[in-house]
């Protein structure tokens, strides 16, 4: 095999290994511990063993971690990571080639073999911006091979996450998704249950660009998969909060997507059913006057309504870029408070790393660097030139930072990115087979290549 300057191979990645990350300075997100300059994380058989000055441990791997800011992992907590590859398709809000007509277009076409593809492009993009849990908000979920190829791609890069299960995107809005493949899943387990679990994406019934299922329909969905015990996830539009708790679907197993055009009673009820929200600023931001309006985060947080951070689609903002997307938030707030409210950079980072955590049930686990947590980690480079010279880190993360400085990554003390290269994967491979997959897609229905 030819050399591949994007392929690195760095360890400890064995079962059981150990490794020290020396000299750091570590943004725990636990408030009990705060900010640790010039300090070291010993890492033990994936989990996070100690925190502290001049840690050692025989046989431990060294990390040198001066100069950079060591943090947990970022959380994705909305991501279509089927549709990735159309990125090369979609051109903005064109009514022909814009994101919804493309992806209503082509989902249909989409074989197996093309999820898996398009699943793997966008996740090797994801770790290389510092994203290490990710919800896989799968809506073309055309059949139970569709929904194998997509958990074999999550499991082959390494990431933890969520797939929710949903959906063909050619699927009659009068028709059930295929609850009997949910199930079948569930029941023969993800690849690696230690890392992948499973959920469910359900449609919306209010309208929206892919058309309102009826209620009735929506009942008996949630009613199968809340029997199943799985959590459940959809997009939300104005007037759907209403819709939901009128028909007594609100819970605290449902994380709503977009929080644009709810009223104050809604932001309530949403609080009373522990309802959760995960806010696509970049999205929200594009589309907002022509769908929902402005991103409401202000107004749920004052409701203590849970809330969490996602990228939404890669082929919709054309990148995965998380830090983007805590400044998209940032900007939005900024545009409607000015200074008279704050969101501080501690505040958006919560909704990275540890409230992500939170909405997908795993802040027992990750989301903050804690000792007897998983050892999910990155570390950002605070010597390159766009973030240099660093006083506050937490200010130059969410101000400065771009997935260019992040330098290594760990999943489960497992490192999958190392001085910025991929451990493991071939990436060169995973873009060719993106690129021919998304040609063949379009040669095969007559749209030049």
């Amino acid at each position: 095999m030819p050399h591949n300057n994007n392929r690195y191979t760095a360890g400890p990645n064995q079962p059981g290994a150990a490794f020290i990350i020396r000299g750091g300075h570590v943004v725990t997100m636990d408030p009990a511990l705060g900010e640790l300059p010039d300090s070291d994380v010993l890492v033990a058989d994936g989990e996070i063993v100690e925190i502290g000055t001049g840690l050692h441990r025989p046989g431990a791997t060294e990390i040198d971690g001066g100069g950079m800011i060591v943090m947990p992992g970022l959380v994705d907590t909305h991501w279509h990571l089927w549709n990735s590859s159309l990125r090369a398709l979609v051109r903005g809000d064109d009514p022909h080639q814009g994101y919804f007509p493309v992806t209503l277009r082509m989902g249909p076409y989409f074989s197996p073999e093309d999820s898996y593809h398009s699943v793997r492009l966008g996740l090797a993009e994801g770790i290389a911006s510092g994203i290490t849990t990710v919800n896989n908000w799968s809506h073309n979920t055309r059949s139970p091979a569709h929904a194998d190829a997509e958990l074999r791609a999550m499991h082959g890069m390494g990431v933890r996450g969520r797939f929710s299960y949903g959906w063909g995107q050619d699927l009659a809005l009068d028709q059930p998704m295929n609850l009997d493949d949910l199930a079948r899943v569930q029941r023969e387990g993800t690849p690696d249950a230690a890392l992948l679990t499973l959920g469910a994406a359900v449609r919306t019934p209010v309208a929206n660009p892919r058309g309102a299922v009826p209620v009735e329909l929506l009942k008996a969905e949630m009613a199968a998969i809340r029997a199943l015990g799985l959590p459940i996830t959809m997009h939300a539009r104005p007037g759907v909060v209403s819709v939901l708790a009128r028909h007594g679907l609100l819970g605290a197993d449902l994380q709503l997507v977009h929080p644009q055009g709810i009223s104050p009673e809604e932001a309530g009820m949403l609080a009373a059913a522990g309802t959760s929200f995960s806010c696509s600023p970049v999205i929200e931001m594009h589309y907002a006057q022509a769908t929902r309006g402005e991103i409401q985060f202000q107004e749920l947080l004052d409701h203590q309504v849970p809330q969490s951070l996602s990228v939404d689609s890669s082929a919709a903002s054309a990148n995965a870029d998380y830090f983007s997307c805590m400044r998209a938030l940032l900007w939005s707030h900024k545009q409607r408070f000015g200074s008279k409210i704050p969101l501080p950079p501690r505040r958006l980072l919560e909704l990275a790393t540890i409230d992500g955590a939170r909405d997908l049930g795993l802040d027992h686990r990750i989301g903050s660097l804690t000792p007897g947590k998983r050892a999910d980690i990155i570390l950002v480079r605070t010597t390159d030139a766009n973030v240099a010279p660093m006083i506050d880190p937490l200010h130059t993360l969410v101000y400065s930072a771009q997935p260019s400085n992040v330098d290594t990554v760990m999943v489960d003390g497992k490192v999958l990115l190392r001085n910025g290269r991929h451990c493991g994967v071939d990436v060169d491979e995973i873009v060719r087979a993106a690129a021919a997959s998304i040609r063949e897609l379009r040669a095969r229905f007559g749209q030049a290549a």
